[in-house]
């Protein structure tokens, strides 16, 4: 493995293939979210990761701009991409910053892998939540917004205590509430606000994986659907919570795999997932 900095940020490097995944996190996760997908892709692709600026717990608390975290994450690819596209795995936040990189430099990009998350801010996700879900929303957001802007030991506590609920896996040493700057930003509408987000219309093949068994999605079925009518896209549904890709790895790391080969045409793959 090779680790190199770029403007402050650690980035890890596994693997000889001759194209490149870029992996994205998202709350409250760091690159280790993605050990198992790098310790079977490694073996055919150059895996590159990293934890998201703001995300790691060694570092001082600041908020980054949504500008701020395109552009590092675009000095990351352009210090990575070995003057190639490279292919974007992404997963929650990681899946909005991911999106927003692409739309912004879609010459740099030539297949997606987003996971859990779609259209979430369409008006399409809020039509199709119940009441009681569009408070389960509002509550776990708004907790982490006012965990960031209390901050301290107190902000880390609230923080810890809604990773627990929402039965996030990554290890509580790695958890803090320097994480939660993207909720804060989101709800405060702050300097860096996400208002200036482009609509994500991915030009590229596109692997959709999401977890079904939670209590709300983060896409709506008309997104899903148009989506897997295009050509070389796929969407999967995995019997998992929001992290499809920690409890169930070896069947995504096959769907995975099974659609980079051949995105047009892995219906047998998914075929399998849908039965398990």
């Amino acid at each position: 493995m090779q680790v190199t900095k770029v403007d402050g940020i650690e980035v890890h490097i596994e693997g000889e293939g001759t194209e490149t995944i870029v992996m994205i996190h998202g709350w409250p996760d760091t690159y280790r979210v993605w050990d198992a997908q790098v310790a079977e892709l490694k073996q055919r692709y150059r895996c590159v990761r990293f934890t998201l600026p703001g995300f790691d717990i060694a570092k001082p608390r600041r908020a980054y701009s949504l500008d701020a975290t395109i552009r590092l994450i675009s000095y990351i690819v352009n210090s990575v991409n070995q003057k190639q596209k490279v292919i974007l795995m992404l997963h929650d936040w990681g899946c909005v910053f991911g999106y927003e990189y692409y739309m912004r430099n879609k010459q740099a990009v030539s297949a997606i892998i987003g996971v859990d998350i779609g259209d979430a801010q369409s008006k399409a996700v809020e039509r199709s939540r119940t009441l009681a879900q569009k408070m389960m929303v509002k509550g776990y957001q708004g907790t982490l917004a006012l965990a960031w802007a209390i901050g301290g030991p107190i902000g880390n506590m609230m923080t810890r205590y809604m990773a627990r609920k929402l039965h996030a896996p990554s290890p509580m040493e790695y958890i803090s509430v320097k994480m939660n700057f993207p909720y804060y930003i989101l709800a405060a509408g702050e300097a860096g606000s996400y208002r200036s987000l482009v609509p994500f219309v991915p030009k590229v093949p596109m692997l959709f994986i999401y977890g079904a068994r939670k209590p709300f999605m983060f896409h709506s079925d008309e997104w899903a659907d148009k989506l897997e009518a295009k050509e070389g896209c796929k969407v999967v549904g995995f019997n998992t919570d929001h992290w499809p890709m920690l409890r169930q790895p070896e069947r995504f790391n096959q769907v995975v795999l099974a659609w980079l080969e051949k995105p047009a045409d892995n219906d047998e793959a998914t075929a399998q997932d849908a039965a398990a």
